[in-house]
């Protein structure tokens, strides 16, 4: 299978790597200007979770384009969630008929998060990994299981083409029966984890604070209402950010879920992007229909979103 990546971010090339591992032929788009910055080689240092523990250290030779060519089997894309608006854009003059997965975090509903991109010619997904790249360094890894909506009417044919792809590299899909349920909830989740960030400086500051994740589900509490007043029903994790006690909460991920030496914490440690847009889009939304957010308004305080707020 030949398949598009599109940019050559953390989350794009490590299942690219994958990909290419098991047989497939894996392109990656940049935008102009990228392709001579960033090289024709990556170095990677990223654990692989599908069969055990194994730790990936090589130099691994990348194909970039600055244009799409309409050849592709399959494109997956991968961006920060405010980059996507510009990508649906563009992916709509030039991708043609090829069939896209949108592995990506997102607030606003589906179908205005891609316009003008046709539903039929979308299934959304969330992968199972993390880290960061630096100075073309990408320090991170991926776990065995992905996440996949369930088929939507018009949308079969594509469903099965991400599964035999995943499944050809040894991935584990978990279905996912109302994926817009699933996003408002891990998206209000993210934005929780942000606004600790914010005031802690980084993702690896946020894993070394004891009462981070006391105070990560305190965010999520305060969240509630903007998610039920958008017809959203919490899920499980949800549920178990805001029913447990912060300091049970705290003890929890710090010593089991977040505990040191796992995947999921050097997945986060690793991570380097900016944080913040996430705070911001439920902040917004929360403005729109009244209600307070004071939690997530004060990480703000100090930082270039207070302006925009």
């Amino acid at each position: 299978m030949k398949i598009l990546f599109f940019g050559r971010g953390v989350i794009s090339t490590q299942y690219a790597w994958a990909f290419e591992q098991a047989g497939h032929t894996v392109d990656f788009y940049v935008r102009k200007g990228r392709k001579e910055t960033f090289g024709s080689s990556i170095e990677l240092e990223m654990w692989d979770a599908r069969k055990g523990k194994k730790l990936i250290k090589e130099s691994w030779n990348v194909t970039l384009h600055e244009e799409i060519l309409p050849n592709y089997d399959l494109i997956i894309v991968s961006v920060n969630t405010e980059q996507l608006p510009g990508a649906a854009q563009f992916l709509s003059t030039v991708a043609g008929n090829a069939p896209i997965l949108l592995f990506n975090n997102i607030w606003q509903d589906l179908k205005s998060s891609i316009a003008p991109l046709s539903m039929n010619n979308v299934v959304f997904g969330f992968p199972g990994a993390g880290g960061g790249i630096a100075d073309n360094r990408l320090r991170g890894g991926f776990l065995k299981m992905i996440f996949l909506e369930k088929p939507r009417a018009g949308t079969e044919h594509i469903n099965q083409l991400v599964k035999e792809c995943f499944e050809s590299a040894h991935f584990k899909i978990s279905w996912v029966k109302d994926m817009q349920n699933w996003l408002w909830n891990h998206f209000a989740m993210n934005a929780a984890m942000e606004a600790e960030v914010l005031k802690r400086g980084s993702f690896s500051a946020l894993m070394n604070h004891s009462d981070s994740f006391s105070n990560l589900g305190l965010n999520m509490r305060e969240m509630i209402p903007v998610l039920k007043a958008r017809g959203a029903k919490l899920d499980t994790i949800s549920l178990l950010l805001t029913k447990i006690p912060p300091r049970l909460l705290g003890t929890l991920f710090n010593k089991v879920i977040f505990a040191k030496g796992s995947l999921p914490r050097l997945f986060v440690e690793y991570n380097n992007s900016k944080a913040g847009f996430a705070v911001l889009e439920v902040v917004r939304e929360a403005k729109k229909v009244s209600i307070p957010l004071p939690r997530l308004t004060m990480a703000f305080e100090d930082t270039e979103y207070a302006k925009e707020i």
